[in-house]
């Protein structure tokens, strides 16, 4: 059976080189960064390289890089931690209705403890509009994260514009980069944000390790108490090896991210133009045009986002149905609801996201077993069945 990985936003495979660089730091070179002699050192000279590459990558400084477990660690470091340095200033937090779970389980437990937040809404393509972030905010607000591109409908907020309404009002801004740092250009100093976290294995990196940035200056608390590691903010022995990788990834991302680019942008639009005219009742969802480069998410209608999933690993094909962190729960996406789409119709959800190993006849065997299983499917819902009863009348 062929077998098609089309589930990159999930993880994506590590990259040769870098499982080359991690593996000295899984042997010989297994020193603590924080010892003082020269098996220490050499840990601690690599974590500050891997900084420096982590930090090109988005065109920051080495010292604005702090290095975490995961994206939803950094997620939950940024807002936490700038809510409860800026608590004297006031208690008021903007977020959009399409974060990840990570920043709004955050929201939720600071609410517990007296913040208040707003969440302004999106349109029909999951487009954040800067103009409705500047409505709400008041002399309360301390903080507005918005992301920078949505991971399960691809589209590229207009993050620069937001940071430019938070700048005139003296609010701190943070954004959620997990989605496009390594699949598009990030240039945090043209995007002008407090802070931005990302995670490795979006671009062959390990899983595991991430990063968080803060601009410098940008007053933040600790996140894990009890150590001088990440200057006294994160403390806890480094996880060497996936530091290394994380770098090794950055480093390789920034040298051919263009390439990565043409490689996979053919091809999901391949997608986005074949996959509708093989089955009917499909809305392509996301910005039509400001959309992450390596991937398409559609609604199938009258069918349910598990099934097809399920069938489709029957056939050899990995894709996803939401959020990674949601595709368990078995409900609507937050995100599809958020933009307007019906409840019945967001379970009909699938995401299919490409890296630059994807080929053409990966495509092609999708868009081959893909439309016999929807129209399998669909003899088996009522939904359906009550569709074709009320077009016959």
């Amino acid at each position: 059976m062929r077998r098609v990985y089309l589930d990159h936003t999930a993880t994506t495979p590590l990259h040769p080189q870098v499982f080359e660089a991690m593996i000295p730091y899984l042997k010989e070179k297994f020193g603590n960064p924080q010892s003082l002699h020269f098996v220490g050192q050499e840990a601690l000279n690599a974590i500050e390289e891997a900084r420096e590459r982590v930090a090109g990558l988005i065109k920051a400084q080495p010292e604005e890089i702090y290095f975490t477990s995961s994206g939803s660690e950094s997620n939950n470091f940024a807002l936490k931690g700038f809510a409860l340095a800026h608590r004297s200033r006031g208690n008021h937090i903007v977020l959009s209705a399409i974060e990840h779970q990570s920043i709004l389980h955050s929201a939720k437990n600071l609410e517990k403890i007296g913040y208040t937040f707003s969440y302004v809404p999106v349109d029909e393509y999951g487009m954040v509009d800067p103009e409705e972030v500047k409505k709400v905010l008041t002399k309360e607000t301390i903080l507005v994260s918005i992301m920078l591109a949505n991971g399960e409908v691809g589209t590229i907020e207009p993050v620069a514009e937001i940071a430019k309404v938070c700048r005139n009002h003296d609010v701190l801004f943070h954004t959620d980069g997990v989605a496009a740092v390594g699949n598009i250009g990030v240039d945090v100093t043209k995007l002008e944000v407090d802070s931005l976290s990302l995670a490795g294995n979006q671009f062959y990196g390990p899983k595991g390790c991430a990063a968080l940035y803060i601009k410098k200056g940008a007053r933040i608390f600790s996140f894990i108490d009890g150590g001088i590691q990440e200057k006294g903010r994160r403390a806890g022995t480094e996880n060497v090896a996936g530091i290394v990788g994380l770098g090794k990834a950055s480093e390789i991302a920034k040298d051919i991210l263009e390439q990565r680019i043409e490689k996979v942008k053919p091809l999901r639009d391949k997608l986005i133009q074949r996959l509708p005219q093989k089955v009917e009742h499909v809305r392509i969802t996301g910005h039509p045009e400001r959309r992450l480069p390596h991937q398409t998410s559609f609604c199938i209608e009258f069918v349910e986002g598990e099934a097809m999933l399920l069938n489709l690993d029957m056939q050899g094909v990995a894709a996803s149905s939401g959020s990674a962190c949601t595709s368990r729960e078995l409900k609507a996406s937050h995100v599809l609801l958020a933009m307007g789409i019906n409840h019945a119709t967001a379970q009909g959800s699938i995401l299919f996201s490409l890296i630059e190993e994807t080929t053409l006849e990966d495509i092609d065997y999708l868009l081959e077993v893909f439309p016999p299983i929807i129209d399998r499917l669909r003899k088996m819902s009522p939904l359906y069945t009550k569709y074709l009863e009320e077009k016959e009348k």
